[in-house]
C-alpha cells in the first residue's frame, strides 16, 4: 500500500509541475502575441499617416511624382503583408521587415527631397505630420523592442528543461525575433 501512495504522489507531483510549466509557457505565448499586436498597431499608425502626408505634399508643392509614387507603392506593399503570431516563421518575419524597410526608405527619400521646397517646410500641416511620423517611428522601435523582449522570455521558457519536453508535446515553438537590417551595424557615410 505504501508503494501505491508513493507512486500516486509522484504522479501528482508530475501533473502539478507539468501544469505549472504549461501554464507558464501559455502565458508567455499570450504575452508575445500581445506584443506583436502592439508592433502591428505601430506600423498601422505609420501607414495611416502616409496618405495625409502625400496629400499635403501634393497640395503644397509641384513635387517629384516618382518620389510620391514610390511612397504610395511601398505603403501598399507594407500593408499587404499580415502575419498571424501563431504562424510566425523567420521567412514571414523577414518578408514583413523587408516591406517595412522599403517603406522607411521611401519615406526617408520623401523627407530629404522635401528639404528642397521651402513652401513645404513652412506648411504647418506638413510639420505636424512630420512630427507625428517621427513619434510613430519611435513607437515602432519601442514596440519592436518589447516584442523581442517578450519573445526572448518565451523562447527561454520553451527551450529550458523540463519545459522543453512539454513544449514539444503541446506544440510550443520558438518565436522569431526582429533582427537588424543588413548593414545596420555600419555608420552611414556623410558627404558634404
Amino acid at each position: 500500500m505504501k508503494g501505491l501512495y508513493i507512486f500516486l504522489g509522484i504522479v501528482l507531483l508530475l501533473v502539478f509541475v507539468g501544469g505549472c510549466g504549461y501554464n507558464g509557457m501559455n502565458s508567455a505565448r499570450v504575452g508575445v502575441d500581445q506584443k506583436w499586436a502592439e508592433v502591428q498597431s505601430s506600423y498601422q499608425r505609420r501607414a495611416d499617416l502616409i496618405p495625409n502626408l502625400v496629400e499635403v505634399v501634393k497640395g503644397v508643392a509641384d513635387f517629384e511624382k516618382s518620389t510620391l509614387t514610390a511612397v504610395i507603392q511601398a505603403r501598399a506593399s507594407a500593408t499587404s503583408i499580415k502575419i498571424d503570431p501563431k504562424d510566425m516563421t523567420p521567412e514571414k518575419l523577414k518578408e514583413f521587415q523587408a516591406s517595412q524597410g522599403q517603406l522607411s526608405q521611401a519615406l526617408g527619400r520623401l523627407m530629404v527631397v522635401s528639404e528642397q521646397y521651402p513652401q513645404l517646410k513652412a506648411n504647418e500641416n506638413f510639420k505636424s505630420l512630420q512630427d507625428q511620423l517621427e513619434g510613430t517611428e519611435n513607437r515602432i522601435k519601442v514596440s519592436r523592442d518589447g516584442f523581442n523582449e517578450a519573445a526572448a522570455t518565451y523562447n527561454v521558457k520553451v527551450t529550458s528543461f523540463p519545459n522543453n519536453i512539454l513544449a514539444g508535446m503541446f506544440g510550443f515553438k520558438e518565436k522569431t525575433m526582429f533582427q537588424a537590417e543588413a548593414g545596420a551595424q555600419s555608420a552611414p557615410k556623410v558627404k558634404f
